[in-house]
């Protein structure tokens, strides 16, 4: 899936040249899963019940600079158009 070896090389290149042995593995570890599997996890439409991975799904998907969001949750991109009010 291209998307997700955009998002995880971009990742890989911000953090794994000054991350620690054991991030580095961690990450090594996260890439085994199937990819459906990490959509889900990056995506939200699943929750990872590993913990060390799942707090390295939370640093790959978190704030940008700005506290913006890369992978915003659908909920915060929904648009409700103001109610039609009767004449």
């Amino acid at each position: 899936m291209k998307e997700l070896d955009i998002l995880l090389e971009r990742f890989a290149r911000a953090t794994l040249p000054t991350a620690a042995a054991a991030q580095r593995t961690l990450f090594a570890r996260f890439l085994e899963l199937p990819d459906p599997l990490l959509v889900d996890y990056l995506l939200g439409q699943e929750i990872c019940p590993d913990p060390e991975l799942g707090a390295l799904v939370k640093r790959i998907i978190g704030p940008a600079p700005g506290g913006q969001t890369p992978m915003a949750e659908p909920s915060t991109l929904r648009h409700d158009p103001a109610p039609k009010r009767a004449p």
